[in-house]
């Protein structure tokens, strides 16, 4: 394996690195430069992610209690403008998780959103105001573990809770067959069927991924191994296993990616987690070839116009797809 940038086309990282986009810079900074927490730029560049571009324009749309909108539209009637997404996008974007704005919407989620008997995350409230136990979804319970961790709730025995929900409840069905026909899996065949949903696989790594190194239980390492080797039997991208069909849709790369999935994020977890495994050598050459001259890669997909701010716009060279694509190469072939 050679250098990392001897696949570029060019190198973008003074474009990566523009003041414009404080959250692109600060990521920059800390996980392709790798420049210390401490480091001056890098402490500007995370005070102005909450003063310039995306994270403030969607603050200023908050409600005095936290949530954006009508309160019980958090998730599902909310779709995307809703509490769920909005701290969704604040976690991918580097919002600060001290700020009493964020701290706000986090609460108003732990009181509305999860469920006291379960742990998991549902996508309404009952009729007491806290998260209806037959409406647990395992994707928003895996996302909000994520922007948990995120925001700075590691060791909340909240978040704990969504966690062994998780360990307990996740399936990795891979055939022909079907999930027990009882709790919580009688209600969501879609998720839980023949083959489990890759979202949930992908999102659960996700999240298991950024819990400290010297957290992860052997529970949660036996977990990620494997979601991990789940996602390297499909190849990334691929259908069944054995391999067959792709998935045209995910070699179109968004930012953000809500609830779905594309093969760039899936790279990007199993790359940070020092994977480099031949099953991903097809769609690593997929994304690579998907850069253009200037080593840029474009924006494919992308909720605009459904969400309180856009990011980028669609068909233009993206900052996020670019920097989350060298973030691959980097830890692929660095």
């Amino acid at each position: 394996m050679g250098n990392w940038e001897s696949y570029l086309n060019e190198n973008p990282i003074d474009w990566l690195l523009e003041d414009n986009n404080p959250s692109v810079r600060y990521f920059t900074l800390t996980e392709l430069l790798d420049k210390p927490q401490d480091d001056f730029e890098v402490k500007k560049a995370r005070k102005n992610i909450m003063k310039i571009g995306v994270v403030p324009k969607i603050l200023s749309k908050q409600n005095k209690g936290g949530y954006w909108g009508p309160p019980q539209n958090f998730y599902l009637r909310g779709k995307y403008k809703g509490t769920s997404w909005q701290i969704i996008v604040l976690a991918e974007l580097g919002a600060n998780g001290k700020d009493e704005r964020i701290q706000k919407t986090c609460e108003f989620l732990f009181k509305n959103s999860q469920d006291p008997l379960s742990g998991g995350f549902s996508y309404l409230s009952n009729a007491e105001g806290i998260g209806d136990h037959e409406k647990v979804l395992p994707c928003l319970t895996a996302n909000m573990v994520w922007s948990f961790i995120r925001l700075g709730y590691w060791g909340d025995e909240r978040l704990e809770m969504a966690i062994e929900w998780i360990l307990n409840y996740q399936r990795f069905d891979d055939e022909a067959g079907q999930a027990p026909d009882e709790w919580p899996y009688k209600r969501w065949k879609i998720c839980y069927g023949e083959r489990t949903c890759h979202s949930i696989i992908v999102k659960s790594l996700k999240a298991f991924t950024e819990i400290p190194e010297n957290k992860k239980t052997p529970e949660i390492k036996e977990y990620m191994a494997n979601a991990a080797e789940h996602m390297l039997n499909h190849h990334i991208h691929k259908r069944n296993y054995p391999p067959s069909k792709g998935r045209f849709k995910w070699l179109e790369f968004g930012f953000p990616l809500m609830w779905s999935i594309d093969a760039l994020e899936v790279l990007g977890i199993l790359s940070k987690l020092g994977y480099k495994d031949n099953r991903m050598m097809e769609t690593m050459d997929i994304m690579i070839s998907k850069q253009n001259t200037e080593g840029k890669w474009i924006l494919e997909n992308t909720f605009n116009g459904r969400v309180q701010a856009a990011i980028e716009r669609k068909n233009q060279p993206s900052k996020w797809i670019t920097l989350n694509a060298i973030k691959v190469l980097k830890n692929f072939y660095g």
